[in-house]
């Protein structure tokens, strides 16, 4: 029981990893400020397009419900548990990021139309939200890398970082979208 989990590696792979997550992050992030702010919106009439903020903060609540699941199960050592909801947040985020992806395509930016106290706790929120949605990226990435690995020790090491502040970007994903709601912008 005592042993380590972490196949014998060299900090060059550590490294790779990191180096190919940041490049891969870098890509998603540079693509999805041209997608968001830059690209020409797609006309449509769809319906459905308007039904898609409420999917997002639907995606993002299951992701942050299965990782505070994963959390309590890697607590209680149930490792079976715990990979499974993992794997549920990672496949929630990526439906978040599609659907997110097509209502900027169609939609395009919302713009907030909240006045007083709301406008800069709102800003703040979003900044923070942005901010820390890019750093995300490439430390989910590598810690999933690390698990999928075996490399356990470096996984946990990583993931004592990355949880929280999925998480955070989580949560506050779902706060954006109240809050954009209850302003009456979308």
């Amino acid at each position: 029981m005592g042993t380590d989990h972490t196949p014998p590696t060299d900090a060059s792979s550590t490294l790779a990893t990191w180096i190919t997550a940041l490049v891969v992050s870098g890509a998603v992030a540079g693509f999805l400020v041209w997608w968001v702010y830059f690209k020409t919106t797609a006309a449509t009439d769809a319906g459905w397009v308007a039904l898609l903020p409420a999917a997002n903060a639907t995606f993002n609540t299951i992701a942050a419900l299965s990782m505070i699941g994963a959390f309590l199960a890697i607590r209680q050592r149930r490792i079976e548990w715990h990979k499974r909801l993992m794997l549920t947040a990672v496949g929630f985020s990526a439906l978040f990021l599609v659907s997110y992806l097509l209502y900027h395509h169609y939609h395009g930016d919302t713009p907030f139309g909240g006045e007083g106290w709301i406008r800069p706790v709102y800003f703040a929120i979003l900044i923070s939200h942005i901010v820390l949605s890019v750093a995300m990226l490439p430390m989910i990435l590598t810690t999933l890398t690390f698990s999928l690995r075996g490399q356990f020790v470096r996984h946990k090491s990583i993931a004592r970082w990355t949880l929280p502040i999925w998480l955070y970007v989580s949560v506050t994903g779902v706060v954006i979208f109240f809050v954009l709601r209850s302003a009456g912008a979308g």
